[in-house]
């Protein structure tokens, strides 16, 4: 079980990897990549949950390696609480508790936006 969410983290980690070198973000900036990778994998959680949970028979791996490792590797809420302390240090509160904010209402969206388009999009595929 370990070694399958470690090569899922892995997977998930090179993404987010190649994700900021496509979207560079400078120290001095306002965190958008960050952002923008958190809100996407809470997004495909949404919808993989559904799939795996209400529609479809998954493989017992499959939820670790893809929802724990992918997933987790790809979204990144350590590099998000290091861009608060960053803004900080730059004296840069109010931007700071934006972020924050804007950052824990985007992913509490975006799952429920992937869990309402799945269940609308899967609805009566079961198997």
């Amino acid at each position: 079980m370990l070694s399958v969410i470690a090569v899922g983290g892995a997977v998930g980690a090179s993404a987010r990897y190649e994700a900021g070198q496509l979207w560079p973000t400078d120290s001095s900036a306002f965190p958008w990549t960050t952002l923008g990778v958190n809100a996407v994998g809470c997004l495909i959680i949404g919808v993989f949950l559904v799939a795996v949970t209400e529609v479809w028979s998954a493989h017992p791996l499959l939820r670790p390696f893809f929802g724990t490792g992918v997933l987790g590797g790809f979204t990144t809420f350590s590099t998000y609480c290091a861009d608060i302390e960053r803004l900080v240090a730059q004296e840069r509160a109010g931007t700071a508790l934006a972020y924050l904010a804007v950052t824990v209402v985007a992913a509490m969206a975006a799952v429920t936006i992937g869990v309402a388009a799945a269940r609308r999009a899967l609805v009566g595929r079961r198997q």
